[in-house]
């Protein structure tokens, strides 16, 4: 499962902008899962793709999403099953823009996984990019009716509105946004990640002054954060 993650923040009429990048899978090839493995493809196998599997995992935590992915996808079909195993792939997947394949391994470790959402911010976001509306809507009503860690509920948020923003619908992607901590006890990244979307969604629907408050609100706490200062400018701040 993963531990915690990030959203790049650009324009949030870019789909990019909203891609939720995961830092370090919790997950280790451990003696359950190696327990696992052996069980699906047998004893003598089960050393070389265990290998397989540290392989990958150690390419994923390095940024190398394309070896990543091309060692740990063969091992999917040979060990279809392994919850960690279709995790790490489609997580190298996603980082790899391949969204479709992505949202099938993301969703075959989410049924093994006994109902986690920890994963629910990239699988939403795999499914914006293929215009598949319902599901980005479905995952973020799960999200949030089992609030995990605020971060991950924060890159939920952005996604579901990147969806509803790509539909044309900027007043519910702000309604959506407008949910976020404006005076949270310590502001943390993701409080700046949600207020840029926040400041940006209102910028783009005309609103030049609640875009400039937010922006100004995100420029207080971290001046290098994103583009803020140019975005500023632009707003004449």
């Amino acid at each position: 499962m993963l531990e915690t993650s990030t959203v790049e923040i650009a324009n949030t009429g870019e789909r990019s902008s909203f891609r939720c990048e995961p830092v370090r899978p919790t997950g280790v090839v451990d003696e359950r899962c190696g327990k696992r493995i052996r069980s699906i493809v047998g004893e003598a196998s089960s050393k070389r793709v265990v290998e397989r599997v540290a392989l990958a995992l150690d390419a994923f935590e390095k940024g190398r999403y394309a070896e990543a992915r091309r060692i740990v996808v063969p091992v999917t079909r040979e060990c279809e099953g392994v919850e960690f195993i279709h995790e790490i792939a489609g997580l190298s997947l996603y980082r790899t823009g391949s969204w479709r394949d992505a949202a099938e391994h993301l969703e075959i470790a989410r049924g093994l996984s006994g109902g986690s959402t920890l994963n629910h911010p990239m699988l939403a976001d795999c499914y914006r990019a293929l215009k598949r509306y319902d599901k980005v809507d479905e995952l973020w009503k799960e999200l949030k009716e089992s609030s995990p860690d605020a971060a991950i509920v924060a890159e939920g948020r952005i996604v579901a509105a990147g969806a509803l923003a790509d539909k044309g619908d900027l007043q519910a992607a702000v309604r959506v946004m407008e949910q976020v901590r404006k005076d949270p006890a310590k502001v943390r990244e993701h409080h700046l990640r949600e207020w840029y979307v926040l400041a940006d969604l209102y910028d783009r629907s005309g609103d030049v002054i609640k875009a400039r408050e937010w922006f100004t609100k995100i420029s207080r706490q971290d001046k290098g954060f994103a583009d803020v200062d140019a975005r500023l400018a632009e707003l004449g701040a």
